[in-house]
C-alpha cells in the first residue's frame, strides 16, 4: 500500500496548519463586524488560493498547494470528511418535534423555494445560452444544472449562520432547517438525474436511488430513531463516556454517508440524517453534543470553507454581468420563493421576509454542483467563479438582511 513521502507529509501538515490558523483570525475578524464566522473562513480560502497569495507569491502557493498531487488528495479525503461531520453536528442539533411541528410551512417555503429559483435559473441560461458560458454539449442539461444549482440552499452554511445569530433554536430556525433539509433533499434528486445524463450517478438506476433515497430517510427518521433510542442508554452504561459515545457516533455517521453516497445521492446527507436521528434521542445528552459540536465546528467545518477558495483564481476568471446575472437569479429566485411560501404558512410579511433571507444562503452545494459541471466540461471557470462569488455574498448578505427584515425583534 502506497503511502505519503517525507515531503508530502511536510507539506499536508503545512497546508492544515495555514488554513486552520487564517480561517480562524478571519473568523475572529467576521465576527467583530457582526458578520458569521463562516464568512470569514470563506474569504481566508480565497486569501490562500490562486487570487491572492497565488498572485503575489506564485512560488509559494505552488509549493503548498499544488507542488505535492499525493498530499493534495490527502487534503481532499479530510475536506470532504469535514463536510460529513459538519452535516453530522448539523442533523444532530435538530429537535426533530419542533421540525415535525413545521411540516406544512416547511414543505411550502421548500417547494416554493425550489420552484421559483429552478424556473429562473432554467429559462434564462436555456435563452441566453452563450452569455452564461455555454459552448457546446447539450443546452437542456446546461439548463438543468443551472436552475438546480439556483434552487439548492447550502444546509451547511444556513445552520452556521442561524447557530451565529442564535436563531438556529427558535421556531424560525426550525422551519429555515426543515425547509432547507426537503429543499436540498428534492434538489439532489433532480441532481441525480443531470448526473444519471453525465454517466457519473451511483451503482443503481435512477428509479431504485430516488426510491431506496426516499425509505432511506423515513427509517432513519422512525425506526431508525426508536433502534438508536434503545441502544444509547447501553453504551452510556456499559462503555467509557464520552469516548465510546462519540467514537460509535461517528463511525454510524460515515456508515450512513456511505450509503447515501453508494446511492449517487450525496454523502452528507446520511450524515445529517443519522445526526437527526441521534440528536433527537433523550439519552443524547447536551453535554456530549456540546463536546462533538465545539470539535467539528472549529476543527474541520472550517477546513471545508477555506478550501473552496483554493480552487480557482477569481481575478482573471471575474466576469461582472455574468456574476450580477447569477446573484440576481439567485437572490430573486430564492427570497421570492421561500419568502412568498412562509406567507402562505401564515408568517407575518417581516418574519417571511426573513425565511426568505435565510434560505438563501448558498456555499457548500453550488460548490460541489459547479466542481461536478466543471470538471466534466458543462460549465466553463467564469461561471464557477460566478456561482462561487454568489455563494460567498448570500452567506455574507443573509444574516444580516435577516436582522434588518426582523428589526431586532424577538423571534418566537
Amino acid at each position: 500500500m502506497e503511502s505519503l513521502a517525507h515531503k508530502e507529509v511536510i507539506n499536508l501538515l503545512l497546508q492544515l496548519a495555514s488554513m486552520l490558523i487564517l480561517a480562524r483570525v478571519f473568523a475572529e475578524i467576521a465576527q467583530k463586524f457582526k458578520q458569521p464566522a463562516v464568512v470569514g473562513e470563506l474569504l481566508a480560502g480565497i486569501i490562500l488560493g490562486p487570487t491572492i497569495l497565488g498572485t503575489i507569491n506564485p512560488d509559494f502557493f505552488d509549493y503548498l498547494f499544488q507542488s505535492n498531487p499525493s498530499a493534495n488528495i490527502a487534503l481532499d479525503g479530510i475536506v470532504q470528511m469535514a463536510v460529513i461531520l459538519l452535516l453530522f453536528i448539523a442533523g444532530l442539533e435538530v429537535e426533530l418535534h419542533l421540525v415535525w411541528s413545521q411540516g406544512k410551512s416547511a414543505l411550502n417555503i421548500s417547494l416554493l423555494g425550489l420552484v421559483v429559483p429552478f424556473i429562473l435559473g432554467f429559462v434564462f441560461p436555456y435563452f441566453f445560452a452563450s452569455f452564461f458560458g455555454f459552448a457546446d454539449g447539450e443546452r437542456l442539461l446546461f439548463s438543468l444544472f443551472m436552475g438546480t444549482a439556483m434552487s439548492i440552499t447550502a444546509l451547511p452554511v444556513v445552520v452556521r449562520i442561524l447557530m451565529d445569530m442564535n436563531l438556529f433554536k427558535t421556531k424560525m430556525g426550525m422551519v429555515i432547517v426543515a425547509s432547507a433539509m426537503v429543499n436540498d433533499i428534492i434538489g439532489w434528486l433532480i441532481f441525480s438525474v443531470i448526473l444519471s445524463f453525465m454517466g457519473k450517478s451511483g451503482s443503481l438506476s435512477l428509479f431504485n436511488t430516488i426510491g431506496i433515497t426516499l425509505l432511506f430517510t423515513v427509517f432513519m427518521l422512525t425506526l431508525g430513531k426508536g433502534m438508536i433510542n434503545r441502544v444509547l442508554p447501553w453504551i452510556n452504561k456499559n462503555l467509557a463516556w464520552p469516548g465510546g459515545l462519540l467514537s460509535l457516533s461517528m463511525a454510524f455517521c460515515f456508515l450512513a454517508a456511505a450509503f447515501t453516497e453508494w446511492l449517487g445521492i450525496h454523502s452528507i446527507f446520511g450524515a445529517f440524517l443519522l445526526g437527526v436521528a441521534l440528536g433527537d434521542s433523550s439519552h443524547m445528552s447536551e453535554r456530549a453534543k456540546e463536546i462533538i459540536h465545539q470539535f467539528i465546528n472549529n476543527i474541520f467545518a472550517p477546513l471545508f470553507f477555506v478550501s473552496i477558495g483554493l480552487k480557482i483564481n477569481f481575478f482573471t476568471n471575474f466576469d461582472f454581468w455574468l456574476v450580477l446575472a447569477v446573484l440576481v437569479i439567485s437572490f430573486v429566485g430564492k427570497i421570492v420563493g421561500s419568502g412568498f411560501g412562509a406567507l402562505r404558512s401564515g408568517y407575518p410579511k417581516k418574519e417571511a421576509l426573513a425565511v426568505g433571507f435565510g434560505m438563501n444562503a448558498r456555499g457548500a452545494m453550488e460548490i460541489i454542483l459547479g466542481l461536478i459541471a466543471l470538471e466534466n466540461g458543462l460549465i466553463d471557470e467564469k461561471l464557477f467563479v460566478a456561482l462561487v462569488i454568489m455563494a460567498i455574498i448570500t452567506s455574507m448578505s443573509s444574516g444580516p438582511l435577516m436582522k434588518w427584515s426582523l428589526k431586532a425583534e424577538k423571534v418566537p
